[in-house]
């Protein structure tokens, strides 16, 4: 297995986790609206294993990038005092903090594999 192929495979494992807490987390929520968000995007998220595990290209990737950085800033911004999404900072929690570990993850290793395809395609 050649390094691209686990970079791959990496970006698969981040996009998954990142998922299942955001569907985990979204179950019990008060506010439907932080429901939906969570539930449909981690659902998503969850999905987005197969565009990386069958490497189906490059719009697919980037798709798949600026889908978790909206993710990570809607986080950051929310954490913000007076916001103007909620009007309030959210707090952070080892649930939140692991969560955007494994997105800003996805978003370092995906960066990486269209580096690396580019690099390679200019070789050849």
């Amino acid at each position: 297995m050649n390094k691209l192929n686990i970079l791959f495979y990496a970006a698969a494992a981040a996009t998954a986790i990142a998922g299942i807490i955001h569907v985990v987390l979204g179950i019990p929520s008060n506010n439907p609206n932080s429901q939906i968000l969570f539930v449909v995007g981690g659902i998503v998220q969850i999905f987005w294993v197969v565009p990386m595990v069958r490497k189906w290209g490059t719009p697919w990737y980037f798709v798949g990038l600026g889908g978790t950085v909206v993710f990570i800033m809607i986080w950051v911004i929310t954490r913000i005092p007076e916001n103007f999404i909620t009007g309030r900072g959210g707090r952070i929690s080892d649930n939140g903090m692991l969560t955007e570990a494994f997105q800003i993850g996805f978003v370092g290793i995906v960066i990486a594999i269209l580096v690396l395809e580019k690099r390679m395609s200019l070789k050849n």
